[in-house]
């Protein structure tokens, strides 16, 4: 007697791809994700500060596609991990976690929440806090639209942090951009009513761009509109210095042609638009900072409010 076929397995169900996760913006769909993971592996005291602390002040998340993936069931519950009620400041890209932890020990009666994917750059954040003895501060190895999206309560945030993102100078990668509409309307999900949005980066044309995407979106109002324009502006002066012709505006060695980044010209104009806000005093002065003011680049401070 022959053997009767095996009926086929019911298919499982596919999981849902959270709108501007990782999923959708990386890993499936096509569209790009906005970093490059340098690097995850760990040596040394950041290593034993990982196995150390990362129970305590890392915020272990369920995955969902990827390692860096959160998935759309979970929800980050800010007064049972810190323990009380306090305004949550959300920082993305926190790199090696001077500015987080800084700012949390000027500021004990407010909570912060780091986001990165660069795992070292966790690590070195954990080292800070615990030397420092910080308790209002955890970490979170995510990417950060997928935080936005569904980790964080709607309107929990009253604060977010976007410093100094990578620029992705080339025309061809500009669709990388953290920065982007279906960006500012993740941020306009996650922060409250009346919560700020402070961008930074030391690139013109980055800031440029994030000006026109946040101008355009019915989210967010600038604090600063039309101010520091015309010969005012830091764009202004940048497109008369034709410093960020060179690649990180560092002078040409000898014997040597410049290198343009491509990224502006020596004279673009006057800008009449403005925009820019004052230096968040609130950010500590980083060494990634420095540098950028050594090679004799501008920084640009943009300050938006959810309406």
């Amino acid at each position: 007697m022959s053997e009767s076929p095996e009926s086929p397995e019911t298919p499982k169900p596919s999981r849902p791809v959270t709108p501007g996760s990782q999923a959708s913006f990386g890993t499936y769909g096509g569209r790009p994700v906005s970093f490059v993971r340098r690097g995850t592996r760990l040596q040394g005291r950041r290593q034993v500060a990982w196995e150390e602390h990362s129970d305590r002040w890392a915020v272990e998340v369920p995955r969902h596609i990827a390692n860096t993936s959160v998935h759309p069931d979970y929800l980050f519950d800010a007064e049972a991990e810190f323990g009380r009620k306090a305004p949550l400041i959300v920082e993305i890209g926190s790199g090696l976690g001077d500015a987080v932890c800084y700012a949390a020990e000027e500021n004990p009666d407010k909570d912060f929440l780091a986001v990165e994917v660069y795992t070292p750059g966790l690590a070195n954040t954990l080292i800070k806090i615990n030397s420092r003895g910080l308790g209002n501060v955890r970490v979170v190895e995510a990417n950060a639209p997928e935080v936005l999206a569904t980790m964080l309560p709607a309107g929990s945030v009253t604060e977010l942090w976007v410093f100094f993102p990578d620029p992705w100078h080339k025309s061809r990668h500009h669709k990388r951009r953290l920065i982007q509409p279906a960006f500012a309307e993740l941020a306009a999900r996650a922060l409250k009513p009346g919560g700020i949005w402070r961008i930074a980066t030391d690139w013109s044309n980055y800031a440029v761009h994030v000006r026109e995407v946040l101008a355009g979106s019915p989210d967010f109002e600038n604090l600063h509109d039309g101010e520091r324009s015309g010969a005012e502006s830091p764009l202004t002066q940048v497109w008369e210095s034709g410093v960020e012709s060179l690649v990180g505006g560092a002078p040409v060695k000898e014997g040597r042609a410049p290198v343009s980044t491509e990224h502006t010209g020596p004279n673009e104009g006057i800008d009449e638009t403005g925009g820019w806000a004052p230096r968040f005093d609130g950010r500590i002065l980083t060494s990634f900072e420095n540098k950028a003011h050594e090679a004799g680049r501008l920084i640009f401070d943009l300050s938006y409010r959810r309406r």
